[in-house]
């Protein structure tokens, strides 16, 4: 049986290559599309594959060497709420297969991560949701990725350490390589309490470890970057997604007020610090993606930044200190929610 850390496509690139580009928002250019609030994208993959594709495919346009499918929410306790669970493996398999026709048509390696969002559910001993579910959810959802052509699976925006080990268990049944990135954005933790030095030791304890970690999503990329810059040296390759600037209210709408070249900052900053493979979160177009490639490219790396450079680039942090003890920080920026994957 092939080694699956090291024999996929992920893997290869990241052998080769000191930075990959990762893609951007999904729900921000579902929502320009017309999906409504509270629908579920993930029936997009079976009612409009046409604007799954466009989805896919402008990443791929910007030179993104990698995409999320859209499959972040096709779990069983997600699509209870559309009465869909049992479409988990039909959902999952279209987002991949849609993917894997763009991405094979793109003339380079374009590396399909198929999503994996959280449950929603709370696991014990704090909520009801067993190990042993989490693990059957997770892993219905990662065969049907699998089937659907996805190179590796992309855990994302988890908060619990207990969802994490979920997932990985998931992922070693479906004999998958995958990587994981949690939410970090209650004062430098995640919402169950974890800290990023917590996240690299609960890595490299799991019996089948990511390709790649890190986090996604949270407060904003200033606080991104400060997680990233928590992980230390740990040893495998760190990823950073972070949102495109800090949400706004207008004519009803939620629009994110990074600019392109405020995220190309963010880009080559994240590449500074550590991370090797590099995204947008919410409000990130592929507008976005595109400066973040060329700035990467041109740019030349640089040390890596200090939490004053950080705030003064990108702006101030949502909270004093990052959850570990250490309080010397930039000035802060009033608190904001950004809880699901934008």
């Amino acid at each position: 049986m092939p080694d699956t850390h090291t024999d996929n496509a992920l893997s290869r690139l990241l052998s080769e290559r000191d930075w990959l580009l990762a893609d951007g928002a999904t729900g921000t250019e579902l929502f320009n599309m017309g999906l409504s609030s509270g629908d579920a994208p993930e029936l997009w993959n079976a009612d409009h594959p046409d604007r799954i594709k466009k989805l896919y495919q402008g990443p791929v346009d910007a030179g993104s060497d990698l995409f999320l499918t859209n499959s972040f929410g096709s779990n069983a306790a997600r699509l209870k709420l559309h009465n869909a669970q049992d479409r988990v493996f039909e959902l999952s398999r279209l987002a991949a297969e849609i993917g894997r026709e763009v991405a094979d048509a793109s003339g380079r390696t374009v590396v399909v991560a198929g999503s994996m969002g959280p449950t929603g559910e709370i696991m014990e001993p704090i909520g009801s949701l067993t190990h042993a579910d989490a693990v059957e959810m997770f892993h219905e959802q990662a065969e049907g990725l699998k089937a659907g052509g996805a190179d590796v699976l992309w855990v994302e925006t988890i908060s619990a350490p207990e969802e994490y080990k979920a997932a990985a268990e998931a992922a070693r049944l479906a004999g998958m390589p995958w990587c994981g990135t949690m939410s970090f954005d209650t004062a430098g933790r995640t919402m169950m309490g974890l800290t990023a030095p917590q996240m690299v030791d609960l890595v490299n304890r799991l019996p089948h470890p990511p390709i790649a970690f890190g986090a996604n999503c949270g407060v904003g990329s200033s606080d991104l970057l400060r997680t990233v810059l928590g992980y230390g040296a740990p040893g495998r390759p760190v990823i950073a997604k972070g949102n495109a600037g800090i949400p706004k209210y207008h004519d009803g709408h939620i629009h994110y007020d990074g600019t392109p070249e405020l995220m190309a900052d963010y880009a080559c900053m994240a590449r500074d610090a550590g991370a090797r493979i590099i995204g947008g979160c919410c409000g990130t177009t592929p507008a976005h993606l595109a400066q973040m490639r060329a700035a990467l490219e041109n740019r030349e790396p640089g040390p890596k930044p200090t939490l004053e450079q950080i705030a003064a680039a990108l702006g101030g942090f949502s909270s004093e200190h990052d959850g570990t003890g250490d309080t010397s920080a930039a000035p802060r920026r009033a608190r904001r929610n950004a809880r699901s994957r934008g």
